[in-house]
């Protein structure tokens, strides 16, 4: 009895008590990204924002969940029910399992696996499928459209993407996450390897399927998109499954340029913050850009975001991948 407990039970507790302290944090900041975003947004327009429901309207997230929560399932007649109600819950499902392998600071990590980066990438590369499966069960023509627009967008952007994460760890010899953090200890990547965040941060607009990018779900020509048939709860983890796509991609952001959780200068005062505020303040810092840029730039054409995606950021980052291995060889500077 005694070695089932300590061989199994407390181990797994342990894992479950790990899972719930990333996980509600995590739907927590969900919540009040969508009201920072609301908030944001009508400070830009010079509008209050959301201000009735609670203090400075800070109950407003809620109570749009629990209007969600109580409305009625509807189900199209065509429609192919389990899968229909199988996509939302992937795409959300994926958006929380990527963040098994994100340290928030050091030591801060529930998987620290020697293969993270890779992880994160094939995560996010699945969750496409969420979004084909949904324009596929709808059995309508405006979802369908844009699950094939999402998908086609998402490979495009996964490309360049990809390239980018090789330069970094071409920087740092390891695809372990917190490898990739301490190797930024004397500058962080975002100064020597500039054009490539900048080519990063775009493609995380056009993955998680953000403003100026967000053709999949383009209400002047697409009803909602994908969401067109959705209500209630399916609508809702759609939802959520968007939004903490968005703070995962800021978190891959600051792991790979920002150097996650160190301070900006290993100085006094400044070496005193816990790393995990850093960290949060950081991906706070990119979430504040997804947003900014949401209520500054117009939607791009369809034709303009795949030359964008193949006639510019593919060769660009082919190039400079190239430059910066050689580079490394011709300095010395190659990881151990």
């Amino acid at each position: 009895m005694t070695e089932l407990w300590s061989g199994y039970a407390w181990p797994l507790l342990i894992i479950l008590a790990q899972i719930m302290a990333m996980v509600v944090p995590l739907l927590v900041a969900v919540a009040y990204l969508t009201y920072a975003e609301r908030k944001v947004i009508a400070a830009m327009q010079l509008r209050k924002g959301p201000e009735i429901v609670g203090p400075f309207g800070l109950l407003q997230p809620f109570a749009d969940g629990l209007k969600l929560l109580f409305k009625e399932t509807i189900l199209p007649a065509g429609a192919n029910r389990i899968v229909f109600l199988a996509a939302p819950i992937l795409t959300f499902s994926l958006a929380m399992i990527a963040w098994s392998v994100i340290p928030v600071a050091e030591g801060w990590v529930i998987a620290d696996i020697n293969v993270g980066i890779l992880f994160l990438f094939a995560i996010s590369s699945l969750g496409v499928y969420g979004v084909i499966m949904a324009g596929w069960a709808s059995n309508s023509k405006y979802p369908f459209l844009g699950a094939l627009r999402s998908a086609a967008q998402m490979v495009s952007y996964e490309v360049s993407m990809g390239f980018v994460i090789i330069t970094v760890l071409l920087c740092v010899g390891s695809l372990r996450l917190t490898d990739i953090v301490m190797a930024q200890q004397t500058v962080w990547f975002a100064i020597p390897l500039l054009p490539m965040f900048v080519i990063f941060f775009i493609s995380t607009l056009a993955e998680t399927n953000r403003a100026p990018f967000d053709l999949p779900e383009g209400e002047s020509e697409l009803v909602a998109g994908f969401f067109v048939e959705y209500s209630a709860m399916s609508f809702a983890l759609f939802f959520l499954g968007e939004y903490a796509n968005m703070i995962l991609m800021s978190a891959m952001t600051t792991i790979l340029f920002l150097g996650g959780w160190l301070p900006p200068l290993d100085v006094a005062p400044l070496n005193w913050i816990p790393g995990v505020v850093w960290f949060a303040l950081k991906v706070a810092l990119v979430l504040f850009c997804f947003l900014w840029v949401r209520a500054t730039f117009p939607r791009f054409r369809y034709d303009q975001l795949m030359r964008l995606g193949w006639k510019v950021f593919l060769p660009f980052t082919l190039v400079w991948l190239v430059l910066t291995a050689g580079a490394l060889v011709a300095f010395g500077w190659l990881p151990a």
